[in-house]
């Protein structure tokens, strides 16, 4: 949360499931509000049915020898669907991705 606070919101948006794990992440219900409040600030975007059948492909392609989970897989191709970089931390997954552009920060 702090990384995405420091960053800022212009031309930012997060994947539907990402926002679902941070909510996850939460302990109480105060925090849990919180936290949705603070990211529902960010353009928030889901896969097509595009972006799905092709994480479907390419999880069954690299679950094993990545590690890619599902939702790696749909966050990723949502990213390559839109265009546009993934911003993350966790470049080991995502790199098993062909064709999708990652980086740690924003451009």
């Amino acid at each position: 949360m702090e990384w995405l606070k420091s960053i800022g919101r212009d031309n930012l948006g997060l994947p539907g499931f990402v926002v679902m794990e941070i909510l996850e992440g939460e302990s109480d219900k105060r925090s849990t509000k919180r936290i949705h409040k603070t990211l529902g600030e960010f353009a928030v975007f889901w896969p097509t049915v595009d972006n799905c059948n092709r994480a479907m492909e390419v999880f069954a392609e690299k679950n094993l020898s990545h590690s890619l989970g599902a939702f790696g897989a749909l966050i990723g191709e949502t990213a390559k669907g839109l265009g546009v970089p993934l911003c993350t931390f966790n470049l080991k997954h995502y790199n098993a991705i062909p064709g999708l552009e990652t980086n740690t920060a924003l451009p």
